[in-house]
């Protein structure tokens, strides 16, 4: 085996594989988007009552949510340019 080969000896390098990357951050986005709901429904509990998201230094569940479908619907902004 060699690990270095002359230009002249080298394969073409193959095309690149043409991809569709808009499903699979539609279905990341709509977890996002579930994910969202429940700790939507987890911080707005009954009053009196508490939650498992009202503890302290829980907080941060929803706002990762919310980073989270930002994120998807970017990447899918920027996919939906890039086809053009």
């Amino acid at each position: 085996m060699r690990l270095w080969l002359k230009d002249s000896e080298r394969r073409p390098d193959p095309l690149p594989a043409r991809t569709d990357a808009r499903k699979a951050l539609f279905v990341g986005t709509l977890v996002w988007l579930v994910a969202l709901g429940a700790a939507l429904v987890m911080t707005r509990t009954a009053p009196g009552t508490s939650g498992a998201a009202s503890a302290p230094g829980t907080g941060w569940w929803l706002w990762c949510t919310v980073i989270g479908v930002s994120l998807g619907i970017g990447g899918l902004a920027w996919v939906q340019l890039r086809r053009r």
